[in-house]
């Protein structure tokens, strides 16, 4: 195995190149580039830096992200008019994660070959606001519960891809002083997202250090356990990481829904479901273009069928 070869888009582009030098420094190659998450262009643009420079994407990691921005339980008027909200929040810490993670399904497969059972990952950056309510953090909260949501609806498909994915969920990122001092001292000592109220709130809370965190993240996209594809993993302090079964999903309040769904799911071979189906294809489809479907339905079952249909109806006029 090779060194790690990685390709980083940031629109701090200073920031980038000293994280391109300290993969260098350790042996890796990486290259940078200047990308803005919420422009589907500079997306496109990244992942065909990678393919050209290293030939193939193996793992893909949205991590661009950014706090509550603006004031959503503050509304603003122009002229008299309530203004739109500030959807910045929303525009990088979901859409940007969901740019990434669509062109994610194409560039995984570029020049992989069919049957090929070689390491293929996305890890989406979630947060402990994935689970909780953040007061005065509405669209964050919004945008983090949806990054896990995301995950869950693709992981069934992807298991059949071959291409495992997972969800990252860290409180408050930073690195003690210690670490600060001995490990990091070129970076700051925390990941400078949170506003300096919340800072002082937090004052003698043991933070989540930033290499656990992408210890967190190599683990998810590379543990070949099946168990692991498709989970979370939680960050809570500087203590251990906990990983949440897909199963586990299944509790509490999860539990009842997921009971919901597969009593809909059963409901849907009764004959309940398909008179439900025919009134709801009425009001849609309205009466003369259900018909045709009718017609158009009973004619094909008719033509598979044709053998049968013309025995039974020598059978009849014989009887007859």
């Amino acid at each position: 195995m090779g060194p790690a070869k990685v390709v980083i888009g940031d629109l701090d582009t200073v920031g980038a190149e000293r994280t391109v030098h300290d993969i260098e420094v350790v042996g890796g190659v990486a290259v940078s580039q200047k990308c803005n998450v919420t422009i589907w262009d500079d997306q496109v643009a990244l992942f065909e830096l990678a393919i050209a420079k290293f030939g193939v994407v193996d793992i893909v990691v949205p991590n661009a992200g950014v706090p509550e921005l603006g004031q959503f339980q503050q509304v603003s008027f122009k002229d008299g008019k309530p203004l739109k909200p500030d959807t910045r929040t929303i525009d990088v810490n979901l859409f940007g994660l969901i740019y990434s993670t669509h062109l994610a399904q194409h560039y995984l497969d570029v020049k992989r070959e069919p049957n090929d059972d070689g390491l293929k990952a996305i890890v989406l950056i979630g947060s402990v606001a994935s689970w909780v309510g953040i007061p005065r953090g509405a669209m964050y909260a919004a945008s983090k519960h949806a990054v896990l949501g995301i995950m869950r609806s693709l992981y069934p498909e992807f298991k059949f891809k071959n291409i495992r994915i997972a969800t990252i969920h860290p409180f408050f990122a930073g690195n003690s002083f210690l670490e600060f001092l001995q490990v990091a001292p070129n970076y700051p000592i925390d990941t400078n997202m949170v506003p300096i109220p919340i800072k002082l709130f937090l004052a003698g809370i043991p933070l989540v250090p930033v290499a656990r965190i992408a210890g967190a993240i190599i683990h998810a996209a590379t543990n070949p356990d099946p168990e692991t594809n498709g989970a979370a993993f939680l960050l809570n302090d500087d203590g251990p990481v906990f990983m949440v079964p897909r199963e586990e999903f299944k509790l509490g309040v999860y539990k009842m829904v997921d009971a919901r769904s597969n009593m809909l799911l059963r409901g849907a071979a009764g004959v309940a479901f398909y008179t439900r189906f025919i009134k709801d294809s009425v009001r849609i489809l309205g009466k003369p273009a259900l018909i045709t479907v009718a017609a158009a339905t009973a004619a094909k079952v008719s033509w598979d069928n044709r053998e049968l249909i013309l025995d039974c109806v020598h059978k009849y006029v014989s009887l007859g």
